[in-house]
């Protein structure tokens, strides 16, 4: 009776163990997603409609404006601000964005270069920051992006080669 006992006992700390375990790993990368989305807001220097402005950590970031979570992981799965008039730079934090699949920013005024960070995210399917004002070169890194399915640059004020010569 005392080894069942004591087997009972060790069973139950190895389950705590490891749903704590898995609890903690689960809450490390919403708060990766949450910081580095902290972050690009941050680098936002205007939101006239202050839809960016409500992401607060007292809230889940799923339901935060612009923001949805892939429902298996819990973690960011598309960045949509498009059309909210936003001004500021894109900051290379959103490269920990590890589950992204769509960016889309169009129709903002972004200025800067593309974040070499953001080359980084091997299941973005779609980019799409046209209609700003961004520049520099597009560099030979976005061929890193192996999952790319649509990119649109357009409208910018980007420099150097064509982007057709790196995808």
């Amino acid at each position: 009776m005392a080894k069942l006992c004591s087997l009972f006992f060790f069973l139950s700390l190895s389950l705590n163990y490891y749903f704590f375990t898995c609890l903690a790993i689960s809450r490390k990368n919403i708060t990766t997603d949450e910081l580095s989305l902290l972050a690009f807001k941050s680098s936002i220097t205007l939101d006239p409609h202050l839809m960016v402005q409500n992401w607060s950590t007292s809230s889940s970031l799923c339901t935060w404006v612009g923001i949805t979570c892939d429902e298996q992981h819990g973690r960011v799965h598309s960045l949509d601000l498009s059309g909210m008039e936003l001004e500021g730079t894109i900051s290379p934090h959103l490269g920990n964005l590890s589950f992204l699949v769509y960016l889309k920013f169009q129709g903002n005024s972004f200025t800067g270069e593309l974040p070499q960070s953001l080359f980084g995210l091997h299941r973005l399917r779609l980019l799409d920051l046209s209609n700003n004002k961004m520049n520099g070169t597009i560099p030979r890194t976005i061929s890193k992006l192996s999952s790319l399915e649509e990119i649109h640059l357009d409208n910018n004020s980007f420099s150097g080669r064509e982007l057709h010569e790196f995808v």
